[in-house]
């Protein structure tokens, strides 16, 4: 199965919410499977040596019980244990008879010419019944299991030493091949868990991308508040979020009334100035008069920036590119009827700007006439998307060329300050790609000066995208 880590927010580093609760459960899960794997492995080999141990035990029972001592005070075995390794030569199983005395000592076949040392066992503990279990070397390098007992037989005068010996090899290989299904078992557990935990966050974490869903909707224009079904605890943040959205765009209303309530306010008294420095002949109505026109103009400017300001806060804000942008050249290009004036548009039909058409309109709008008064014949614009986006956002690009004489590119900072006029031929009053940049810059855009192919001058604007 495939899963989309994405979708879930796991692309999106140790900061996501999706990573730190799967690598948090994830954690957990393996110290767990880890603890249990060594526990369960801990309590075989403690089960695997007990019962080592009492095999060991019961063949000593057997060998006691088939040893006596005969007429001539010797000793002797009267049948064979029934463990056929006991006759093999370095088998791995041993059995040892010694009498405590420089005596012969009766050994199995399978010791062949050895003995077993059991001066490796002088520290063990003995038990109730006098065994005592040690571990000792045995053979070709066999590493073996060994209980030993001394027993005082009937008829002989001295105890005798009774030892039966494992090789421990085959209670390891059981011992490892245990933990070898318990190692996979945990590995195939771990995957399974993994993989619920994977299923268990995104499904947890869906009401959170419909959320995100919902606020691309708002942003992109296409819905005002966050509709849908959501969990309970989700629920108080979504009516929060509404509240919000309506708080936000009645304080940008109200703002919008008094920004207009203020320029009535203004106008009114400014034009009484206005009128009254006309028919106040010389310096002092001259003095008056500018200044009026000046205070009228600054109040305009900031007023509109002001308005811009707040249409660039406005969420869900959403305008098509490509009507607008055909208007624009429709209109200009009667306008320039006379100059000869074709204006090409190139532009995505679903190209949308994540703001108010007026600005739109206005941006695009400064830089086609400004490209119009310059061009000799010919003004191409082109809208196309930008595949970097920017302050985490996508954005789309607005270029404007023209066939003029273009402007000196130590020129072109200078053009775009406020009232910056190269060329005091042409009409205008200086402000207009001072005013794109600074409703671009509301917007988070720029906008960029540079030689146009066609041999004038290239505006390119840089601007927020809406989603479709």
């Amino acid at each position: 199965m495939r899963f989309k880590l994405d979708r879930i927010g796991l692309n999106g580093g140790t900061d996501s919410l999706a990573f730190r609760l799967v690598a948090g459960a994830a954690l957990w899960s393996s110290l767990a499977l880890l603890v249990g794997g060594i526990l369960l492995s801990s309590i075989f080999r403690q089960s695997v040596e007990r019962s080592f141990d009492a095999r060991l035990d019961v063949l000593l029972g057997s060998l006691i019980a088939t040893t006596d001592v005969d007429a001539k005070g010797e000793i002797t075995r009267t049948r064979d244990l029934n463990e056929t390794r006991f006759d093999f030569a370095y088998s791995g199983w041993y059995w040892q008879i010694a009498p405590i005395a420089e005596r012969l000592a009766l050994r199995s076949r399978s010791l062949f010419d050895q003995s077993i040392d059991l001066e490796q066992g002088k520290d063990a503990t003995r038990d109730i019944s006098g065994a005592r279990f040690f571990d000792a070397g045995g053979p070709d390098d066999q590493h073996l299991r060994v209980i030993e007992r001394r027993v005082m037989l009937p008829g002989y005068d001295v105890p005798v030493s009774f030892t039966v010996a494992g090789d421990k090899a085959e209670m390891e290989a059981d011992i490892q091949s245990f933990n070898g299904t318990v190692f996979v078992a945990m590995t195939v557990l771990g995957f399974g868990i993994l993989v619920a935990l994977l299923i268990q966050v995104r499904f947890g974490l869906r009401p959170l991308e419909g959320v995100r869903r919902a606020l691309t909707l708002i942003r992109s224009g296409k819905a005002t508040r966050l509709d849908g079904n959501f969990p309970t605890e989700i629920a108080p943040l979504a009516e929060e979020i509404n509240s919000l959205l309506e708080g936000n765009r009645e304080v940008l209303e109200r703002a919008r009334t008094h920004v207009g309530n203020l320029a009535h306010a203004l106008k009114t008294p400014l034009s009484v100035l206005t009128n009254e420095a006309r028919t106040h002949q010389g310096e002092f109505g001259d003095q008056v008069g500018r200044a009026a026109a000046n205070m009228r103009e600054q109040i305009d400017h900031h007023l509109a920036r002001a308005r811009m300001a707040a249409s660039v806060n406005v969420f869900g804000a959403h305008t098509p590119v490509e009507p607008v942008l055909a208007r624009l050249a429709r209109a200009l290009e009667r306008i320039y009827a006379e100059g000869g004036i074709k204006v090409v548009i190139i532009c995505p039909d679903d190209l949308g700007f994540r703001g108010e058409a007026q600005d739109l309109e206005e941006m695009a709008g400064n830089l086609l006439d400004n490209a119009c008064k310059w061009a000799k014949s010919k003004v191409v614009l082109r809208a196309t998307t930008l595949s970097e986006p920017r302050r985490g956002r996508p954005v789309f690009l607005i270029s404007v060329e023209d066939d003029g004489p273009g402007v000196p590119e130590e020129d072109r900072k200078a053009a775009l300050k406020r009232g910056g006029r190269l060329d005091e031929t042409k009409p205008g009053s200086g402000l207009g790609l001072s005013i794109v940049t600074e409703i671009a810059e509301l917007y988070g855009g720029e906008l960029r000066l540079a030689e146009s192919a066609l041999g004038g001058l290239r505006a390119e604007l840089t601007l927020p995208q809406s989603a479709n």
